[in-house]
């Protein structure tokens, strides 16, 4: 495994030269006093702005398993840039503390803009857009014969969750988040599941702490009947395909998707303290790589010519399975859905892949969001951002349809 190591005004990769790092001096300062505190959610603005590139270069906070590109680079060629007409993008950089948007239409880069000193080569922390690389996974173990049936229960992979609530449960269950099970996704309270999980260490020798800590919830609702969020869940997916697989997630997923498809550079994804990958966040990628998968989605699941993951299965993965009765939007296989077939990947703080298969569009986002979910309005504004990109394709293809922007807009949550 590759190390991170960080020395004050500067940041290297052990073992393998510089590693590319684009920050301020006052950024670089900031990192050189890391807090000790291992849950962002409670960092400042300063902090995050400066971190969030550089997430897997604390060891101290988390280890990181780099996820290795190929030798060849799935192109993006620059295309005709993209009219927003009145949309003002740098008011909408400022607004949404941004420091990235990548636009992809039909193959080609139509807008690419970054801010708070990161660029092109830098990578950004995706926060729960990892939900969606980590489903992906599962139907990538389905078309290699590692799971059986997405109808199997979680414990026939998982055998120490035997006995608990999430015995019967099954892992199409557990990809709609709709289990059943006692969860509390409050990222403001310090004593929620959500903030409380990652730091749990199991008591029984030989137990993965998350395996440990889920088994204990208790049951609310019957299996399948009710949709809630929960990113305990998510993690409990990659321990999943980890079991069933026999691989560590970072490696089943260059292999699957990153070097097959193109990706340009490495990514790295966080780990836990229990050693394993934190399926429900934290991969470190440029943002062009980011808008590399959404074109790996929307293609559905073809990499170097081969098919990773089964005939349909993303049609399946980003059918709606509940409305979430947030602001229009459907949950699926770890994606959220839109009407007309848009579906996006998302976290906190700002981090997204819009997918539009119909306009063959893909928007790719970073940001430091100042209210983690958007509640400041960043959410809203977001939609207004896609709903412009919309608009100005389709006025280049010279079509009237329905945008993001004709639903309810409401902040974009997680």
């Amino acid at each position: 495994m590759k190390k991170w190591l960080i020395g004050v005004g500067a940041i290297v990769l052990a073992g393998c030269g510089a590693a590319y790092v684009s920050m301020s001096d006052e950024q670089r300062a900031v990192l050189a006093n890391m807090p000790t505190d291992r849950n962002v959610l409670f960092w400042d603005v300063e902090t995050r702005d400066a971190a969030f590139r550089a997430l897997d270069q604390f060891p101290a906070l988390a280890e990181a398993r780099v996820i290795e590109a190929g030798d060849a680079t799935y192109p993006l060629p620059e295309g005709e840039p993209l009219d927003l007409g009145t949309f003002d993008l740098d008011a909408f950089m400022q607004s949404q503390n941004a420091s990235a948007i990548v636009v992809v239409h039909d193959g080609r880069i139509v807008l690419e803009r970054y801010g708070l000193g990161f660029d092109a080569q830098g990578r950004w922390t995706s926060f729960s857009v990892a939900k969606s690389y980590t489903s992906t996974l599962v139907g990538a173990a389905i078309a290699d014969g590692f799971i059986d049936s997405l109808d199997d229960p979680v414990s026939k992979y998982i055998e120490d969750m035997a006995g608990s609530a999430y015995d019967d449960v099954t892992i199409r269950q557990l990809l709609t988040m709709s289990s059943g099970v006692r969860w509390s996704e409050d990222y403001n309270d310090p004593q929620s599941d959500v903030a409380r999980f990652n730091e749990h260490v199991s008591a029984e020798e030989g137990v993965d702490s998350l395996v440990d800590y889920m088994r204990q919830l208790p049951r609310e609702a019957e299996p399948g009947t009710r949709w809630l969020y929960n990113t305990g869940e998510t993690n409990l997916i990659g321990v999943l395909v980890r079991e069933a697989t026999g691989r560590d997630l970072a490696d089943y997923l260059s292999e699957k998707v990153w070097a097959s498809f193109g990706m340009e550079q490495d990514a790295t994804w966080l780990l836990s303290n229990s050693g394993s990958e934190i399926s429900g966040c934290c991969i470190q990628a440029t943002t062009r790589d980011m808008a590399r998968f959404g074109l790996f989605a929307m293609g559905g699941g073809m990499a170097g010519g081969e098919r990773v993951v089964p005939e349909g299965w993303f049609a399946e993965a980003v059918t709606p399975a509940f409305e979430t009765g947030r602001f229009g939007r459907g949950y699926a296989y770890q994606w959220w859905t839109y009407p007309g077939g848009v579906y996006a990947a998302s976290g906190l703080f700002g981090q997204g892949i819009l997918i539009d298969p119909e306009r063959n569009l893909v928007i790719a986002t970073n940001s430091n969001w100042r209210d983690s979910t958007g509640g400041n309005g960043e959410g809203t504004e977001r939609n207004g951002f896609y709903t412009a990109v919309q608009r100005a394709v389709d006025a280049r293809r010279g079509v009237e349809s329905v945008t993001i922007g004709d639903e309810p807009t409401e902040p974009m949550l997680r």
